[in-house]
Order: C-alpha cells, then sequence, then structure tokens
C-alpha cells in the first residue's frame, strides 16, 4: 500500500512538472521573438516590456534623387545615433519613444554637409490579446511626432505627425512571425505627407546566441505636400513634404540576427536594401543595436 502511494506521489509530481515546464514555455515564448532591427522607428513590436536600445544607423543616399521629372545627383550617407525607450507599466500597457538622436549627413553631391538633432516622439501601447497558451498576442498602439529637430538635417519641418499602429505577433516554438501596419498623419498635410507603413519579420531561433531573421518594409505616400519637388519620400527618418510623391511605394528587404548575451542584454544587427526604383534617398542601411532590458 505504501509503494502505491509512492508511485501516486511520483506520478502526481511528474505530472505536475510537466505542466510547470509548459506554463513557464508558454509564458516566455517572446523571448524567442526577437525585436525588430529592421524600420526600427515604425516597426514597433507588440510585446510589453521595459527595455532601453542604443542604436546605430549608417544609410547610403541613392546615387540620384528624383526631382521635378529630373534626376538630380545625391549620393552619399546619413548616419543616425539615438536611444529608444520601453517602459511597462503593467503587463498589458507600455509607453514607448521610438524616435530622438543625433543625425550626420554627407551627401556626395553640392549639398552642404549637416548634422543636429532628430525630431522626438512618445506614446503609448496596450496589448488587447495576450494568449500566452497559444503564442499569440496583438498591441495597439499611438505615437506623436513632436517637430523639435533641426532644420539642417530635414527635422523641424510641419506641426507634428501621429503614427497610428497595431502590431501581432505568432509564435511556434522556435519559429516566429511578426507584423506591424500603421499610418503617419501630420498635423498639417501640406507641410508633410500622410503615409501608410507595413512591416513583417520571420525569425527562428537556433540557440540564445543567435536568431537570424528575414524582414520587409514598405511606405506608401497617400498625399501630396508643398514643401519639395521631389518624386519621392524619406521613408522612417525623414518626412519631405514632397509634392511629387503621391501613390508611390518604397519597399526594402532586410536580413539579420539578434544574440542574447546575457538574460537582460542582447545585440541586433540588420542590412537592408531597397528593392523599388527609384530608389529615393534609400539605397542601403547598416543597423546596430544593443536592448537593455530591466
Amino acid at each position: 500500500m505504501k509503494t502505491q502511494s509512492r508511485n501516486l506521489l511520483a506520478s502526481l509530481a511528474l505530472l505536475a512538472g510537466l505542466i510547470t515546464c509548459s506554463a513557464a514555455a508558454a509564458d516566455d515564448w517572446s523571448s524567442k521573438a526577437p525585436a525588430p532591427v529592421c524600420n526600427p522607428v515604425f516597426f514597433e513590436d507588440p510585446f510589453i516590456r521595459s527595455e532601453v536600445r542604443p542604436l546605430f544607423m549608417y544609410q547610403h543616399l541613392a546615387k540620384t534623387l528624383p526631382v521635378g521629372g529630373a534626376y538630380a545627383p545625391v549620393g552619399g550617407n546619413v548616419q543616425l545615433y539615438a536611444v529608444e525607450v520601453r517602459w511597462a507599466v503593467t503587463d498589458r500597457l507600455a509607453i514607448v519613444a521610438t524616435k530622438d538622436g543625433y543625425v550626420d549627413m554627407h551627401p556626395d553631391s553640392t549639398l552642404a554637409k549637416a548634422s543636429g538633432w532628430a525630431n522626438i516622439s512618445a506614446g503609448l501601447k496596450y496589448a488587447v490579446i495576450d494568449d500566452r497558451a497559444n503564442q499569440f498576442i496583438v498591441t495597439p498602439g499611438v505615437e506623436i511626432e513632436l517637430p523639435t529637430g533641426n532644420r539642417r538635417v530635414l527635422q523641424g519641418n510641419g506641426d507634428g505627425e501621429w503614427n497610428v499602429f497595431v502590431s501581432a505577433a505568432k509564435g511556434w516554438d522556435n519559429l516566429s512571425l511578426m507584423g506591424n501596419i500603421g499610418a503617419r498623419v501630420p498635423n498639417n498635410m501640406a507641410r508633410e505627407t500622410a503615409q501608410l507603413h507595413t512591416s513583417l519579420q520571420l525569425a527562428y531561433q537556433t540557440c540564445r546566441y543567435f536568431t537570424p531573421f528575414v524582414a520587409a518594409n514598405s511606405f506608401t505616400v497617400l498625399n501630396s505636400g508643398n514643401q519639395l519637388p521631389l518624386g519621392t519620400e524619406g521613408n522612417d527618418l525623414l518626412n519631405f513634404g514632397s509634392s511629387a510623391a503621391a501613390g508611390t511605394t518604397q519597399v526594402t528587404a532586410g536580413a539579420g540576427f539578434r544574440s542574447k548575451l546575457h538574460d537582460r542584454v542582447e545585440l541586433g544587427f540588420a542590412y537592408e536594401r531597397s528593392l523599388t526604383n527609384p530608389r529615393g534617398v534609400f539605397d542601403d542601411r547598416f543597423t546596430v543595436d544593443f536592448l537593455l532590458r530591466f
């Protein structure tokens, strides 16, 4: 009788252990879904976490820029040094600040080199669905970008703009799919253009030190501004208020990886390239970031 009781208790303990492990795995699935590195300003992930994310972007400008039905030589590069901040107020609500930093522009053309501060943005996101058992989450959010930057680096234009978005992610153990769709809505549509942006990322965690991913991003211009006679827009960092870009779509594709160096520290790297012509200001881009969670 005692032997049977011990066997029953052992079986119950094993079952409880399996249930606990399964629950822990379900709760931890987000650790296998890496935060985006490509398009860091507008590809906001759906997870509610507290983190500081220093990043560096090095973007090559296209050799020519469509201006007034012709093409003007540009070339060169733009560099961005920035820090994104996210704070989980609750397990569902987070305050986010995804745009700030210092811009360094080095065009190859006769345009002058310039450096200055970028605009600043801040907002909220809220997880309306957080189904950890099925590894699925949906999070809408909104941010406002204030025209606080320097005009010499093409910031500070207009009266600010809103970014209204929805992010979602689905996991299948080590495989994850993440997407984001949103709209940039300026307060002054003559000074800046409204844009629809979409992002998609597929990732697979091979081990904690190496999670490769592929990503794609697009920006579609919805209206004409009256600031610059350009046939393209500035994608994520810039908003020219172009007068000849309505209806155009810029698409980029990228690949990279995340590496978990510590439970609270991650390194991210990505390379992106434009897939559409004219390339506008985006030829290709390298992005490196560090994720410091708390």
